[in-house]
């Protein structure tokens, strides 16, 4: 018997407006289904790129798709350890994190781009496992991170709109201009 929960977009209220630019580029029926269709887009346009593509900067300072994707590993797992405490009812207050400088310390461009690909696809693995455990009242916990509070599914949108914004930037700021 499935007693899977359909986890449907999360009202504004839910989390903090900084996070809503992220969050309205999911237009999925549910988390899962969102889940699932970015993990065969971002395979899709990613698996066979070259080292070149891989380790292009289109400005100075900016991550290469390496570096760049690794923020979406690393983010990824910090969204989904949020999610999971918040909706197990944890109301401890959780430590925010410098994205910038786990980058900065990653190493992302020496390590293999199928070894990166493979960590993503069991992270979303996990993510979905997380999600699809839920029951509609742990979906609806609130919890806070730094200085944002949100619930549970807004934290599971916000995994999917991260994914989707840096496949965008990836398609407009990396691929476009090498092609």
């Amino acid at each position: 018997m499935n007693n899977q929960i359909l986890i449907t977009h999360p009202a504004p209220d839910e989390y903090p407006e900084w996070f809503a630019g992220e969050i309205d580029l999911v237009h999925y029926p549910d988390l899962i289904t969102g889940l699932d269709d970015m993990q065969i887009q971002t395979l899709s346009l990613l698996q066979n790129l070259s080292e070149e593509q891989l380790l292009f900067r289109y400005a100075e300072g900016k991550w290469t798709i390496k570096e760049m994707w690794q923020h979406v590993l690393d983010v990824e797992r910090i969204l989904s350890y949020r999610a999971l405490r918040f909706a197990r009812g944890d109301k401890t207050v959780l430590p925010g994190f410098d994205h910038d400088g786990y980058a900065m310390v990653s190493q992302a461009n020496q390590r293999s781009w199928e070894g990166m690909l493979d960590e993503y696809k069991d992270i979303r693995r996990s993510t979905i496992r997380l999600f699809q455990s839920l029951t509609p009242e742990m979906a609806m916990q609130v919890g806070t991170a730094g200085r944002s509070v949100l619930t549970a599914r807004a934290v599971g949108y916000l995994v999917v709109g991260h994914n989707i914004h840096h496949l965008e930037t990836a398609k407009e700021r990396y691929l476009k201009p090498l092609t």
